[in-house]
């Protein structure tokens, strides 16, 4: 980890051309034990709300992602392992909601429309000036750096 801060990295990674997902998940890279190449394909269907479909934010789903890497369950549960890390998913969510109103990139970004081109937007200034997404990328992997060293001591 360089001398960023994780959230200061994931924003990095987020104006250097990765997804909010992927910038997420690649700021906490180097705790998972996976490599780079597998955690930016497993991350890169997951922006823009799950590929443009404008649903649960994509810096969401990274937060959730890394959790999984970091603390989720491998075997097929049914009982208080699984409620467990879903209580953890839901805490996440409740944090992030409760600094931006949502966890759904259409309402974060003030979209109508539910679905959108797939096609991504050219990274311009612009793109940058009249999107949220750079800032909400910076807060969630604050949330998720902040919970991970509140409940499992992990920096």
């Amino acid at each position: 980890m360089s001398e960023l801060s994780r959230a200061e990295n994931a924003k990095n990674y987020f104006y250097m051309g990765y997804n909010c997902t992927q910038a997420v998940v690649l700021a906490f890279s180097d705790l998972s034990g996976a490599d780079k190449d597998t955690l930016l394909k497993m991350a890169s269907s997951f922006g823009g709300g799950m590929g443009r479909l404008r649903e649960v934010c994509g810096t969401v789903s990274g937060m959730f992602l890394v959790l999984g890497l970091l603390h989720g369950y491998s075997t097929p549960e049914t009982g208080q392992i699984k409620a467990n890390h879903y209580a953890d998913v839901q805490e996440l969510a409740r944090r992030f909601e409760e600094k931006h109103g949502s966890i759904v990139c259409r309402e974060l970004l003030g979209l109508k429309e539910k679905r959108e081109d797939p096609i991504p937007e050219k990274r311009t200034p612009e793109y940058y000036k009249k999107r949220p997404c750079p800032e909400l990328v910076y807060s969630a992997t604050e949330i998720l750096s902040e919970f991970l060293e509140e409940k499992y001591n992990i920096k």
